[in-house]
């Protein structure tokens, strides 16, 4: 049966009706997508941000921790007189005040001129490292007295002292000798080391 022309006429709204339906459904379904692509795209920016915001203050943290240890390794050398000039007058009123707090028999020492230390690997640029080399030839009773000579040297501070090189040798003395006689005598090669800051303030 073909619909006649007033039939036709009834339809003809519908039919528009219908036809903007589908169109405002596909339109709105182009749109969720574009809605959903453009989410997915800020989502993924936001994440990457969240990201680098992440790693940036992981960084910041591990620089501080860094910089709070070379604070502390900068305090320990100040505490311990490193840092700065070598100190020569302090160094010889040490080993005077050593001798005459132990007892030693006898002390005689040469400090050689002072000198700069091989480059050191990841060594910042202003700061220099020097030693003066210092050679040591002590009378003893016996061999504990050498190290409780070198602990009070180290103790001392003013340098870092290292001990490169120590000989000890009997001096003869017979068992009979009185008790203030050298029984050992100690020849030390010591590195007095000292640290410069060529780009502190003064």
């Amino acid at each position: 049966m073909n619909p006649t022309s007033p039939e036709l006429k009834r339809l003809v709204l519908p039919i528009l009706a219908f036809a903007l339906l589908v169109g405002s459904g596909v339109a709105l379904i182009w749109w969720s997508k574009q809605v959903l692509v453009g989410a997915q795209r800020q989502l993924a920016a936001v994440s990457a941000e969240r990201a680098q915001n992440t790693e940036r203050l992981l960084r910041i943290a591990d620089e501080e921790r860094e910089v709070k240890e070379k604070i502390a390794v900068y305090r320990q050398l100040k505490k311990l007189g490193i840092l700065g000039r070598e100190r020569r007058l302090e160094w010889a009123d040490a080993i005077k005040r050593i001798r005459a707090e132990r007892g030693l028999i006898d002390l005689r020492y040469r400090v050689a001129p002072q000198k700069p230390l091989a480059s050191i690997p990841a060594n910042p640029g202003t700061v220099d490292f020097y030693a003066s080399s210092m050679k040591v030839r002590l009378a003893l009773l016996h061999e504990e007295d050498l190290f409780g000579f070198l602990n009070d040297l180290r103790a001392s501070g003013n340098a870092y002292y290292s001990v490169r090189d120590c000989t000890l040798s009997r001096t003869g003395v017979p068992p009979t000798a009185p008790n203030l006689a050298a029984r050992v005598n100690a020849d030390c090669d010591i590195d007095l080391i000292t640290v410069v800051d060529q780009g502190a303030k003064s």
